[in-house]
């Protein structure tokens, strides 16, 4: 069980998956006013750099799960790194499937809601885990604007223009769901930028060193195509937001 290589490959430099800056998660942790000793949840954790660096300055106390085992030891390694191993500990496994043994505060999965079929899905997963009146966090994309065509939707990783919501729309979706909407802190196009376009010098530099390897012609084709891709279609319609949930 684990993740296809090439996104180990795709992302090696990366301490978080998804298109927030460093500052952009500070911000977030900081807007959520967490107790130290807050019990958080992070489905889909990555290399853990978000409850690493909230155990690390906000004194939380928290679990990651996440299907990579590249991802899995860089988060335990974080820890180490930041001194924080004895307050936040990282399991390989299927998230999708992971519910709390106790209450959490937090219960967060940020940029992964297909674990559990979407957003609708992900928030009924992680209200199994969270204590009355605790905190949802879900991170998903949007559409900043509809894509006029069919192959604009598609160079957005999507099938179909239903696949996202417009940012009211999504919003609308999570307190059609029973919740509110507390806090959100978005990305903008800068963060984009560094997100997508660190995924081509990690894709580079990786194909110099392994040309005769078995995914070396699927990474030179990816090479070939992403930037421009990413220029015309993704930084054109798509956006991307962490959103913070509490039931009514």
């Amino acid at each position: 069980m684990d993740l296809p290589r090439i996104f180990s490959i795709r992302e090696s430099s990366h301490r978080i998956h998804n298109p927030l800056t460093d500052d952009q998660l500070a911000t977030l942790g900081r807007a959520l006013h967490l107790a130290p000793e807050s019990r958080v949840l992070d489905l889909a954790s990555g290399s853990g750099e978000l409850l690493c660096t909230w155990a690390r300055d906000h004194r939380i106390m928290g679990t990651g799960v996440d299907i990579s085992t590249v991802f899995t030891e860089r988060a335990r390694a974080r820890a180490v790194e930041l001194g924080v191993s004895d307050r936040v500990g990282f399991v390989h496994g299927d998230a999708g499937g992971h519910v709390s043994d106790e209450p959490v505060d937090v219960a967060a999965c940020i940029g992964a809601t297909w674990i559990a079929g979407g957003p609708s899905g992900t928030v009924e997963l992680l209200a199994r885990s969270v204590r009355p009146g605790g905190l949802l966090l879900i991170g998903e994309p949007y559409w900043r604007r509809l894509p006029p065509d069919q192959e604009s939707v598609e160079a957005c990783h999507a099938a179909d223009r239903s696949d996202f919501l417009l940012l009211p729309e999504l919003i609308e979706q999570f307190t059609g769901l029973g919740y509110d909407v507390v806090e959100m802190v978005l990305a903008d196009q800068a963060s984009w930028d560094r997100y997508r376009a660190a995924q081509w010098l990690n894709l580079r530099r990786w194909l110099d060193r392994n040309p005769a390897d078995e995914l070396a012609a699927e990474v030179r084709a990816e090479l070939d195509n992403a930037p421009a891709n990413y220029t015309r279609y993704e930084r054109e319609y798509l956006g991307w937001g962490v959103f913070a949930l509490m039931r009514r």
